[in-house]
């Protein structure tokens, strides 16, 4: 099986511009590494093992900033939330509960890590900082796409809907929420392509769209 994935989509949100004129220190994430950098100028200056999200709750992929410091949001997220400003939920890079998962695909879509490390990293970026996460917005090159239907966000999500709305089937935003309105327009694809109109991405609507092949 092979991905095809042609142009990039809006990663944009309604955030108001972050300006961080004064740090030169950026944030790159590694899943498949399980692995979080820190670069100045470009030069790695720390290094983290991290987890990351499971593949039905996957670490969004692409461009985001830090919006948000905070402390103690509860046992489950450590002594330290780093906020990032993905369109489609409340994401972020934060201490846990469980140590075990560290390298592991095992949270609900954030970046996991020690709690001594987030504390460390806490205290090092400020609001503003540049945060890159690779990796394809489909999933691991080595599994199927998962199945979407009205409820789910991600990604994922985010690019049927720049599908959609390409084809003239969409009108709202690409926010990567599935929503009704995300439903009707997938509808009434599926029903002009002589598909299911069960409002469900499936394989062979990945197929479709040329995403798949």
């Amino acid at each position: 099986m092979v991905w095809v994935f042609l142009g990039v989509f809006d990663l944009t949100t309604s955030e108001p511009p972050i300006k961080n004129d004064k740090s030169t220190l950026e944030i790159e994430i590694y899943p498949m590494r399980h692995e979080l950098l820190v670069r100045d100028h470009g030069r790695v200056i720390k290094s983290y093992s991290i987890a990351v999200g499971n593949p039905t709750t996957p670490t969004p992929v692409g461009d985001f900033k830090v919006v948000y410091k905070g402390t103690d949001w509860g046992p489950s997220f450590g002594p330290r939330w780093i906020g990032l400003n993905v369109p489609w939920g409340h994401f972020g890079i934060h201490g846990t509960n469980k140590p075990y998962s560290i390298g592991q695909h095992l949270s609900h879509g954030c970046i996991r890590m020690h709690n001594k490390d987030v504390i460390e990293l806490f205290e090092l970026i400020p609001v503003g900082t540049k945060v890159r996460i690779y990796g394809h917005v489909l999933g691991d090159l080595h599994r199927n796409p998962r199945d979407l239907a009205e409820g789910d966000v991600g990604g994922d999500v985010q690019l049927i809907q720049s599908r959609l709305k390409s084809a003239g089937y969409y009108h709202g935003n690409c926010d990567g929420k599935f929503r009704a309105s995300t439903t009707e327009a997938l509808k009434k694809y599926q029903r002009d392509h002589r598909l299911a109109p069960n409002g469900v991405v499936s394989r062979k609507v990945y197929e479709e769209f040329g995403l798949f092949e």
